[in-house]
């Protein structure tokens, strides 16, 4: 007997909806399991006054209880938090954004977190070598060239593919490498600030090279930026002649290639809005909550946006709700590792769970489980 994965003659339009709920639902269930094993883990089971082993689980419940609060609802609790989640979501949810479209396409771009490092690289040029420019146009040709540089690294992937073939998973995933090391080497070098006590960061940015803020808050405007992609996006994709060649070339390349639809160029266009909006996420971290350029720009936030797309069902509007849901975990592992002492490896082992749970979830729409029994061998057969 033996367990077999059979596709499904029609779509299952159920799990499509509760895909999302039962993978976060899976993540959860799997979230205690390490917080309980990590309680056990710290309590000597063989003294009688921790309670043993049954003293251990039940603190190790109560610890749950606690990490749940702490992860998911003491951030929404202060103003200063949600500010913090506002600056946090935005940058997950503009490059969740691009990556949705490249993966509607059936192009893996995995490489994010080099292009939003190259955008805040390109984009932070201005207000280095022209520190006393704060003119109108210095935040928008910031921002351009922050896009520019983003476009510009995710086209190195699409171009490899298109003219050699090359896996754009594997290309696009060892740029971040490149691009995290030639960020550190300015940040340390030739870009540090002279005056900055041999700190690895560049000069401050201050007047018109910052995003402004909105309402009297420590809100940036690159929230409105969220918001205007992901309209754009969405009418692309539901309006638009091209986005209706991205579901074609996506769910049904030979019959998008009969229909004169050209999947390279599809390739080349798809990695170009996302690397764009990955610069875009880049220079608005520089530009906006970090003020300067640094070693590091993000935290991992493009490879946190392959889990916001798809936890968004690979639509732009979804992607804002999961970028938010995303963003939380980021506070909460912070709020996790004050309050209860846990690793900061936690919110990642938490991210994966639910992209893994997620990929798991969202198999079952196109397959089902079916056991398949194997015929028992008749005694007294003689093999040949």
């Amino acid at each position: 007997m033996r367990v077999e994965l059979v596709r499904r003659s029609e779509r299952s339009a159920a799990m499509a909806y509760l895909s999302p709920l039962l993978a976060l639902l899976l993540t959860l269930i799997g979230g205690a399991l390490i917080v309980i094993v990590w309680r056990l883990s710290t309590v000597d089971l063989s003294n009688p006054e921790t309670g043993g082993f049954f003293g251990a689980l039940q603190q190790g419940f109560v610890d749950y209880g606690r990490f749940l609060y702490v992860f998911f609802i003491e951030p929404l609790t202060e103003l200063w938090s949600l500010e913090e989640l506002v600056a946090k979501a935005t940058p997950i949810i503009l490059v969740a954004i691009g990556l949705s479209l490249c993966y509607l396409s059936n192009t893996w771009n995995i490489g994010a977190e080099g292009q939003i490092a190259v955008g805040a690289i390109t984009g932070s040029f201005l207000p280095i070598f022209f520190p006393d420019w704060h003119g109108p146009f210095m935040l928008p040709a910031m921002l351009a060239l922050g896009i520019l540089g983003g476009m510009a690294y995710a086209a190195i992937p699409a171009l490899l593919k298109i003219r050699f073939g090359t896996n754009e998973i594997l290309t696009s995933l060892m740029l971040v490498y490149v691009a995290q090391l030639f960020l550190d080497w300015l940040a340390r070098g030739p870009w540090r600030n002279p005056e900055g006590h041999n700190f690895p960061d560049s000069r401050p940015f201050d007047g018109g090279q910052l995003l402004p803020t909105l309402f009297g808050t420590n809100i940036r405007i690159s929230l409105i930026f969220v918001f205007v992609a992901a309209f754009a996006a969405w009418f692309l994709m539901r309006w638009t002649k091209m986005g209706f060649q991205i579901k074609v070339l996506g769910q049904a390349p030979r019959a998008g290639a009969f229909a004169g639809f050209s999947q390279n160029r599809m390739v080349l266009l798809t990695f170009l809005i996302s690397g764009a909006l990955a610069g875009l996420a880049g220079i608005c971290e520089v530009a906006g909550p970090i003020g300067q350029l640094r070693t590091s720009v993000s935290p991992g936030y493009g490879f946190t946006a392959i889990i916001v797309a798809f936890l968004g069902r690979l639509n732009p509007i979804g992607a804002i709700f999961a970028g938010f849901l995303l963003a939380l975990s980021y506070l909460g592992g912070e709020g996790a590792q004050i309050a209860l002492g846990m690793s900061d490896q936690t919110t990642r082992v938490f991210q994966g769970m639910l992209l893994f749970f997620v990929l798991a979830c969202d198999s079952f729409i196109f397959y089902r489980l079916q056991i398949v029994r194997t015929p028992a061998v008749q005694a007294g057969t003689v093999s040949s």
